[in-house]
């Protein structure tokens, strides 16, 4: 059953990792080639995508993890399972209160309607994303640290 459990959370959580990863250092360089307009437009459609599915992405991904954790108790693979769930726990909660602001914001912005700062604001929330990007990342290595024990 923990290998199950296992792979299950290696797979679900890996597979975030890998779009979060690829939105962070693929999809959003190439759109900032992209004219104006047409960055905004696509921004705006990809946030609206991810904006439904990340949701529930990122809390089945730590339930995943806390059970993982739970069976694993008193093991050597509890404490990376812990810290992995902990990680995690602090990108949700770095999600809800810094990115998904703006993301909202952006998911409404046109070509032909946007507010003046809409670059700056674009900009944080990549600064901000590489920061999600780079604790995931952890929590992913954390969990196949558990996992491979």
């Amino acid at each position: 059953m923990i290998s199950v459990l296992a792979v299950t959370t290696s797979t679900v959580l890996g597979l975030m990792v890998g779009v979060e990863f690829a939105v962070a250092f693929v999809f959003n360089p190439i759109l900032l080639r992209l004219p104006a307009g047409a960055m905004l437009e696509a921004r705006a459609a990809g946030g609206r995508m991810l904006g439904r599915a990340m949701p529930f992405w990122y809390i089945g991904s730590l339930i995943l993890i806390a059970a993982l954790a739970a069976a694993t108790w008193g093991t050597s693979s509890a404490a990376a399972s812990l810290v992995a769930a902990v990680l995690l726990a602090a990108s949700v909660v770095m999600s809800i209160t810094l990115l998904v602001p703006i993301n909202n914001r952006s998911v409404t912005w046109t070509a032909e309607d946007h507010p003046a700062d809409w670059r700056e604001q674009q900009q944080r929330w990549d600064r901000l994303h590489y920061a999600r990007v780079a604790i995931i990342v952890a929590a992913f290595v954390l969990v196949l640290v558990a996992v491979a024990r």
